[in-house]
């Protein structure tokens, strides 16, 4: 019998302590009655999520931040998975090289990603703007749909489809009727990481956003440079919040997955 090893045990224990601990600290300070952060609180209030739900600034930025996520994680979907599925059906070396390529915005430095787009976007006009937003998000966005549909792919049984078009259905069709809904849990696991990845977006928002179409991450980092609000801390935790939901969503769909391919085989 294989003993444990407690210090690799050790080691993800503390790995996980130094990720959690400041979120445990900042979800508390989000409910401090104090006007500065402070922790512990001094005493406990809702005033700081009534700041943020009452405020124009704050409800804008949320808004431009919701509408481009929204926006670029169903795009991102829609291109991802085409590319993905070009990518598992040709074997052409060349077309293959352009996973590489697709991949990049996870290889590549965010900096220098952000710097790259910011330049782009001073030549052709779409600083601080809806468009130039939701397409640098869609950017960011296709590594994570590409990567979890391909995994769906590389699992489905290709002879359905050869199946079902010599039954008479053109590839659009049996993608649609066969292909997609096998597929539809690595989709939608696509669909919410790329979703994740656009509204937490900070960096390249701080290049390319701004005006009235500021995202919610860069008013957040403006705020934190001009004066430390509990706001943020407010912000922060429902932010948290969100993205736990959607991960914890993400893993149920795995997991009933597994469980609908242990029934089926």
């Amino acid at each position: 019998m294989r003993r444990p090893n407690f210090l690799l045990y050790g080691a993800v224990i503390l790995i996980l302590a130094w990720l959690i601990i400041p979120i445990l600290i900042i979800v508390p300070m989000s409910f401090s009655g104090a006007r500065f952060l402070t922790f512990p609180p001094p005493s406990w209030s809702l005033r700081w999520y009534e700041s943020y739900l009452g405020s124009t600034a704050w409800m804008q930025a949320t808004k431009v931040s919701l509408i481009v996520s929204v926006s670029s994680a169903v795009l991102a979907t829609i291109f991802g998975t085409a590319a993905a599925y070009a990518l598992n059906m040709t074997s052409s070396r060349l077309v293959r090289s352009l996973q590489m390529l697709l991949l990049l915005p996870l290889i590549v430095p965010i900096v220098i990603t952000a710097v790259g787009v910011f330049l782009v976007y001073a030549q052709v006009g779409l600083l601080a703007s809806m468009t130039g937003l939701i397409l640098a998000n869609i950017m960011l966005g296709l590594p994570y749909v590409i990567t979890s549909v391909l995994v769906g792919l590389r699992k489905f049984d290709h002879t359905q489809e050869m199946v079902s078009r010599s039954l008479g259905m053109n590839r659009l069709r049996t993608f649609f009727v066969v292909t997609l809904p096998q597929i539809r849990p690595s989709v939608i696991s696509g669909l919410l990481f790329a979703f994740i990845s656009a509204i937490d977006e900070t960096v390249v928002a701080l290049f390319i956003s701004g005006g009235q179409y500021q995202t919610l991450t860069k008013r957040m980092f403006t705020a934190l440079r001009d004066e430390i609000d509990p706001t943020i801390a407010a912000i922060s935790s429902l932010l948290t919040a969100i993205s736990f939901i959607l991960v914890m969503l993400v893993a149920l769909n795995a997991r009933s997955t597994e469980r609908r391919q242990g029934k089926t085989a």
